[in-house]
């Protein structure tokens, strides 16, 4: 079968792994599918480092456009990264008619329709499986081996930074500030870690999933994002006392009244699978009409693992090209009805609620009053005794399913309550299966 020939623009973690593995395993690759692939060209402002593997020299070099315009190189493998110039080439390279393969999962969140469009008019593939979960192929599972299911849910664990820091701090009982140090120093969270612990990182790969699942284009600026620097161990030690375990998680729902998405701190069950995924890996559970419910499991990020998807995505841009077929995987589809957006206010949510409340006989009566005013009732509740009277003390309460709207005004005549004092927060708590 005739070859086809690859470029790689970028050479950071992933392309350096995309690179190797493309090399090494190439005999393997040619085995299994009956295609020789060619990495004919790979580019990187930085040649003069080690890369990891021996990369001969005659195939590097700093001009991304020697790769794009190149008229023996069939497939672009787009990892810069970012959502400027990685934009630029990327739209170079489907305007040259050549199928691109991408990591980048804000390019996609924010410029994915534009993109779409672009490979559309092109005739020519855009690939994205890596962009997700790195070496979870959730991408194929919901594209392909999901075709026939209308999605109901998807909830999954899909930054290894805040799995792991979550992980330490429920199992050594220390506080975020800390566990994030350790985690930087360590090489488990970037000098900046803002993308990963406020949730934009979950939140961009959340707008992806949904556009895939529910057949909607969705705005990043639409989801909304609650990361996990606000959680104390005092709120991981009250969730694994009560039998939950807190996992940021991206939520998407779709029912017959509508479909959200949302990024935020979650109160799961102990005794699920997704509740005991640790450390850095990553697991996202998908609810499937005809199917049930399927849970994906592995590495979510790191050199080899999402090469291990990149290529993947290589693949099959190749087997599109040695067949002369172009099967587009879109990035999202005409859903016929379009479902309805519902907006948060309006999302039903059970809740853990913790507020300081005054140790006086009547204080509890008062707070279960205001929460059923609002339709709102207490199904477990967790009081310790303080050591002197009258003080303010800390109170756990489990809620029922209500609006997110309900319970915002709630907790809002809560705080101005003079029974109620200090600092009051608020997870959603969901009992997943699994």
């Amino acid at each position: 079968m005739k070859a086809v020939t690859v470029g790689i623009l970028g050479l950071g973690t992933v392309g350096a792994g995309t690179a190797e593995t493309l090399l090494k395993q190439r005999g393997l690759i040619e085995a299994r599918t009956g295609i020789p692939l060619i990495l004919k060209k790979a580019a990187d402002l930085n040649l003069d480092r080690d890369f990891g593997f021996e990369i001969p020299k005659e195939i590097l070099t700093t001009d991304a456009r020697e790769v794009i315009q190149d008229p023996d190189i069939q497939i672009v493998v787009e990892l810069i990264g970012g959502t400027t110039i990685a934009k630029t080439f990327v739209l170079e390279a489907l305007a040259a008619k050549k199928s691109v393969v991408t990591a980048n999962k804000a390019l996609l969140a924010e410029h994915g329709a534009e993109l779409m469009a672009a490979a559309e008019a092109a005739g020519v593939d855009l690939f994205f499986e890596a962009a997700v979960a790195g070496g979870i192929p959730i991408i194929k599972a919901l594209r392909e081996g999901l075709v026939a299911n209308p999605i109901t849910r998807i909830c999954g664990i899909m930054n290894g930074t805040c799995n792991y820091i979550l992980t330490r701090m429920e199992q050594e009982g220390i506080g975020f500030d800390e566990v994030l140090l350790d985690a930087q120093q360590l090489g488990y969270a970037e000098a900046e870690p803002g993308l990963d612990v406020d949730g934009w990182d979950t939140a961009h790969k959340a707008v992806i999933l949904s556009q895939i699942a529910f057949g909607v284009p969705l705005k990043l600026s639409e989801v909304p994002v609650e990361g996990i620097r606000g959680i104390s161990p005092q709120d991981v030690h009250n969730a694994a006392e009560l039998g939950y375990r807190i996992k940021l998680l991206a939520m998407l729902d779709q029912s017959e009244q509508g479909y959200s998405v949302s990024v935020q701190p979650v109160l799961i069950p102990d005794h699920r699978m997704l509740s005991n995924v640790n450390f850095s890996y990553n697991a996202i559970l998908v609810e499937g009409e005809v199917v049930g419910e399927t849970l994906y499991y592995g590495k979510g990020a790191g050199r080899l693992p999402t090469a291990s998807s990149v290529v993947a995505d290589i693949v099959d841009a190749a087997r599109d090209w040695s067949g002369d077929s172009h099967a587009r995987i879109p990035l999202s589809w005409d859903a016929k009805p379009t479902p309805k957006w519902i907006p948060v206010v309006d999302r039903l949510e059970r809740s853990y609620v913790r507020l300081f409340l005054k140790d006086e006989p009547g204080s509890l009566a008062i707070v279960a009053q205001c929460l059923g005013n609002h339709g709102i009732s207490i199904t477990a509740l967790v009081q310790h005794e303080g050591e002197e009277a009258h003080k303010f003390i800390p109170v756990v309460i489990l809620t029922n399913e209500a609006p997110v709207g309900a319970i915002r005004h709630a907790l809002e005549e809560l705080s101005a309550l003079p029974e109620v004092g200090g600092e009051m927060v608020r997870y959603r708590l969901e009992d997943l299966p699994g």
